[in-house]
């Protein structure tokens, strides 16, 4: 699996723009990618320095639409801190 593949996009909400200033960058990841897989590919795509990874699997929210009830997908979200100095120039432009 390259690295392509295992990073599925970038989360932009509140909370995870404002952990881009403590060097925290958060991912949508392909659920059976491992913590050594997705340091590498964020090493191999933005060409930083990972300090952790911290994942977490993300259930699928419950929707309705008038009486039919039905499922968003679950997704897998990985927190990435970079080492000291280190930046991602695609965040900086979101913020």
């Amino acid at each position: 699996m390259n690295a392509r593949e295992i990073i599925r996009w970038p989360v932009v909400t509140e909370d995870s723009m404002a952990r881009i200033e403590e060097g925290k960058y958060t991912f949508a990841v392909v659920p059976s990618a491992n913590k050594t897989q997705i340091k590498n590919a964020v090493e191999e795509l933005f060409k930083v320095k990972v300090k952790k990874v911290n994942t977490m699997n993300m259930q699928g929210k419950m929707k309705r639409q008038g009486l039919r009830a039905g499922r968003r997908p679950s997704w897998k979200k990985a927190i990435v801190t970079l080492q000291e100095g280190q930046s991602i120039e695609f965040f900086e432009g979101l913020r």
